[in-house]
């Protein structure tokens, strides 16, 4: 499997806007200089004059000159909970290589440090056993995207990641500064990453350690109800629960798009939204336009008990929307999702079962021994869960639909998705009917790969 040599896990910029720090130091130039745009760029040519004009510019508190500067990451081979830690920066574009579709049986895995070579060859036989389970299910018909769930957040991964200057500099405060320090793996991998942009961008990165302001990004934790202790054996709680939304949200964004689009005075709208066919005329010009901007005045926000680590990612990749996911030091590792694939073979669902209290036994026996929670955060299945909370606007809310209610979605977000869709129909009827996958919105987009029962999908969503 690899488990012995880390060596390979890197973090590589493999590359940068070519115009280096030319943008940056043109941009802090611009406010104070004559000159038009073009003028002042070729004015801009000299790496060392460019470099002290944009450490100057940053230490004033202008940072939004940097992000002119892009730079392209690659993680190879690094944990899975890397991947994760780095998809929750929101302001970043990422390609990760899928565990739907690739057979990871032979990927290998993170190997943490370890007090001796007893707890070593613990963690190191618990994980081929899960890694020869994984083979073995893929050879019994199991589907890549269920057998995943065994998978330990050890699994190297290896993805893509593009980032402008001032949200890389964040990423790595985070890093080394912030929640990622206790993380040797994460901590490494950040200085791997200055060490290679300070070559790169030495403006951009000037005095990043000495004058780095106080940075904390980790969980505020400064509360605690003695007299309400967490029960972790509820499970009582539904599994969607739409915890707040905007009241009268048919109205709001009626009101908004009469004022975008025609200006009317408050007078004008009180007296055509008081016909309520005139706010679903609206309602449906809206839903249907291109450019959808009133459903952005109207928000929703759900909490979804019981999602796994797998499918967290799924909801981390929509960029424009509120997501909170809480550290993985605070899975409970005898909690998992049963995929139907597995519940239906007996023997293979006893097997799924005993790799979640294998997991959970390497971690209690690890813990005992002294090692962190953050230490351990490998010692999890990508099928245990956590609660998540997510907060969407309207339109966000019609591109999530249209992606995660399609019948090509993975199914664990798929069945998420549709409650979500009825608990808003319930709600607010008139925006949500005109919500759901592609077909039922408008046409399928998923040409070749469309599973041609569009008729079918309609009838579900127009009765949902």
């Amino acid at each position: 499997m690899g488990a012995e040599n880390n060596s390979g896990a890197c973090a590589i910029i493999i590359g940068m806007s070519d115009t280096g720090e030319k943008i940056p130091a043109a941009a802090g130039r611009i406010s104070t200089q004559e000159g038009n745009a073009a003028e002042i760029f070729e004015k801009s040519q000299d790496a060392e004059k460019n470099a002290k004009l944009i450490s100057k510019v940053t230490r004033s508190g202008h940072n939004s000159t940097i992000e002119h500067t892009v730079f392209n990451l690659a993680f190879k081979d690094v944990s899975v909970f890397t991947e994760q830690f780095m998809i929750e920066y929101r302001l970043a574009s990422f390609t990760v290589k899928s565990r739907r579709y690739v057979d990871f049986g032979k990927s290998g895995y993170f190997t943490p440090e370890f007090k001796c070579s007893e707890d070593k060859k613990l963690f190191t036989d618990t994980m081929d056993y899960l890694f020869a389970e994984y083979s073995e299910f893929l050879s019994a018909g199991i589907p890549k995207e269920d057998a995943r769930f065994i998978l330990p957040y050890c699994l190297r991964s290896n993805f893509y990641c593009t980032v402008n200057a001032r949200e890389f500099l964040h990423i790595l405060k985070g890093m080394l500064f912030g929640r990622g320090r206790d993380y040797k793996e994460l901590y490494t991998l950040g200085t791997q990453l200055y060490e290679q942009a300070e070559k790169l961008a030495p403006g951009i990165c000037a005095d990043f350690f000495t004058r780095r302001p106080a940075f904390s990004d980790k969980t505020a934790i400064g509360f605690a109800f003695n007299n309400c202790a967490c029960d972790k054996n509820d499970e009582s709680d539904e599994r969607v629960k739409l915890i707040s939304y905007t009241p009268e949200a048919e109205k709001t964004v009626a009101e908004s798009a009469l004022i975008w689009t025609r200006q009317y005075t408050a007078s004008s709208i009180e007296r055509i939204i008081s016909d309520k066919s005139n706010v679903v005329k609206i309602l449906n010009a809206v839903t249907a336009s291109g450019r959808p901007r009133p459903l952005e005045t109207i928000n929703y926000t759900f909490r979804i008990n019981g999602v796994s680590l797998s499918t967290i990612t799924h909801f981390a990749r929509h960029r424009m929307h509120s997501l909170m996911v809480p550290s993985l030091t605070l899975t409970d590792r005898k909690k998992y999702i049963l995929p139907e694939t597995i519940k239906a073979d007996r023997n293979i669902t006893l097997r799924y079962r005993k790799a979640f209290e294998k997991i959970a036994e390497l971690y209690d026996t690890l813990r005992a021994k002294g090692y962190t929670e953050e230490e351990l955060v490998y010692c999890q299945l990508s099928g245990n869960t956590l609660d998540i909370v997510s907060s969407m606007n309207g339109r966000e809310l019609m591109l999530f639909f249209k992606l995660r209610t399609c019948r090509r979605a993975q199914w664990e977000i798929r069945e998420i998705a549709v409650e979500m869709l009825r608990l808003l129909r319930k709600i607010s009827p008139e925006i949500f009917a005109n919500y759901g996958p592609g077909c039922y919105v408008s046409e399928c987009p998923e040409g070749t790969l469309s599973c041609g029962k569009a008729k079918e999908v309609k009838e579900f969503f127009k009765d949902l």
